[in-house]
């Protein structure tokens, strides 16, 4: 069997001022051919998962593009297309094939398409034989429309918030293709949404209402009622008119059924509507109990979460601090600001005077120029590094570039100021740069609950804050203007 595979991820965020060009596909990785398959080493990803199963089944690997756009604004079309003749290019000298598997995100938008999956699955297929399948991996926060549901193509979701199954996602969805070219099953799709935007504080599925949904999909799985469940909870940032909630549902060929699976996960759902709403802790209340409070406090500094698409630079977190007169607290409090140019200026001065030299700089807002005013500080710097590391769970053994950074104090303040935005997932982005977590009180991350997975450890507290910005938790406060109406929790339903 030749199957190829091919990965491009990008969770798009309608509510920043700034669009995603090819320049930060490039900044994660852009490979293609042989270098998809050397060059991912040991990461946990979905690729790296499929390529483990096809190996096991003696199936050969045609390996056509992996890239990865990390969070942020709608592609450009330029960028957009560049990233789809890549892919197309290979496919067409990739020869004969038996399937097709890509790793995709599901809320991929360019500045003139709400629907890139669907776009990609379109272009692709025009190129292969009819009845040649397609297995897509998505990301449990996927945009799901109907479009997506073509014919030949079947979907595997992640299972897991905070993601911690990318590798298993994209095994899952391997196995299938692999049975279904053994004439073992034959995949169809049922999809059911239902009008309701959740909050990424309660949609864990390690705790909390989602964990019955996740029982009920594996039940589903385990007594062959379905080959894979989904449930996608939707990136909540993107203010399109079928925004909403998702069950996919994967049957082995009784399409009836796969259907009816998808109504009565979308319903179970939609019952638990309103306890699937966020309890959320002020700013100012949040930095108050991680100052006084003993043991150290990890804050989810929810509406600036890079991993939501936001710029990474908000700076209501550093002025709130300042205000409230953190910096001449007895303990650390650690923070991350996304700012290329004061991470220049910090290391201009860093390599001219061989560090500890003080700089006086404005802080913050250089990409959402228009959700606030920098912070100028007098801070200082106190280490400089490329911003690479690898990461522990989530995207395991993956390498993250956060770009030049510099980590600038401010009497107990420390701040990781880098050139990069980039998913706040591990604590590899204090840790990198010599902010060990166990010499801090407080400590902010620009994420809603993925970091748990990794910080959860080191935190005798975590509070979710409701802070200000692209993705801001409270969905109630997101302005949305194109969402079909009545929508929960937008409007009340009986």
């Amino acid at each position: 069997m030749r199957i190829a595979i091919a990965q491009i991820i990008q969770e798009s965020n309608t509510f920043v001022p700034f669009q995603t060009t090819r320049e930060h596909f490039a900044a994660q990785y852009i490979r293609t051919g042989a270098a998809v398959l050397d060059q991912l080493g040991e990461a946990k990803v979905e690729i790296t998962g499929m390529l483990s199963v096809l190996r096991d089944a003696g199936a050969e690997p045609v390996p056509l593009l992996a890239t990865h756009g990390s969070c942020g604004g709608p592609l450009t079309r330029q960028c957009f297309d560049s990233l789809i003749d890549d892919l197309l290019g290979a496919l067409q000298q990739a020869g004969a094939l038996d399937g097709v598997l890509l790793a995709l995100h599901g809320s991929m938008a360019a500045e003139d398409e709400n629907d890139c999956e669907s776009e990609i699955l379109e272009r692709v297929r025009a190129l292969l034989p009819s009845g040649t399948p397609i297995g897509v991996s998505l990301d449990l926060h996927g945009h799901v429309t109907p479009r997506m549901l073509q014919p030949d193509v079947f979907f595997v979701g992640y299972g897991a918030y905070p993601h911690i199954d990318m590798f298993e996602t994209g095994e899952r969805t391997a196995r299938i293709m692999i049975d279904q070219l053994a004439g073992k099953c034959r995949p169809v799709m049922g999809l059911a949404k239902r009008p309701m935007i959740i909050s990424p504080v309660n949609g864990r599925t390690t705790e909390g209402p989602m964990t019955a949904v996740v029982a009920e999909a594996r039940r589903m799985e385990r007594e062959d009622e379905a080959l894979a469940a989904s449930y996608f909870m939707v990136q909540p940032w993107l203010d399109f008119e079928d925004l909403g909630f998702a069950a996919l549902v994967c049957g082995d060929g009784n399409q009836a059924a796969a259907q009816a699976a998808a109504e009565a996960l979308a319903d179970q759902v939609w019952d638990l509507r309103e306890v699937l709403l966020p309890s959320l802790t002020s700013l100012e209340e949040a930095i108050r109990i991680g100052l006084e409070g003993p043991g150290t406090t990890i804050v989810g500094d929810c509406g600036d979460a890079v991993s939501g698409g936001a710029g990474g630079d908000n700076a209501t977190v550093l002025r709130t601090l300042l205000e409230l007169g953190a910096d001449k607290a007895p303990g650390l409090t650690y923070l991350t600001l996304v700012d290329a140019p004061a991470a220049a200026k910090a290391a201009a001065k860093f390599s001219a005077a061989g560090g500890g030299e003080e700089i006086t700089v404005a802080l913050g807002h250089t990409l959402s120029i228009d959700d606030g005013a920098p912070v100028t500080v007098t801070a200082r710097v106190r280490a400089i590094t490329d911003g690479v590391f690898t990461m522990g769970a989530g995207l395991a053994g993956a390498e993250t570039h956060f770009g030049l950074t510099a980590v600038l104090a401010i009497g107990s303040l420390r701040i990781a100021v880098r050139s990069v935005s980039g998913l706040e997932w591990d604590t590899g982005q204090y840790s990198s740069v010599g902010l060990e977590l166990a010499q801090a009180g407080l400590i902010f991350v620009k994420s809603p609950s993925h970091f748990r997975a990794t910080f959860g450890p080191y935190a005798d507290r975590i509070l979710t804050a409701d802070t200000p910005g692209a993705t801001r938790v409270n969905i109630r406060q997101v302005a949305y203007k194109n969402v079909i109406r009545p929508i929960h929790p937008l409007d009340a339903f009986a």
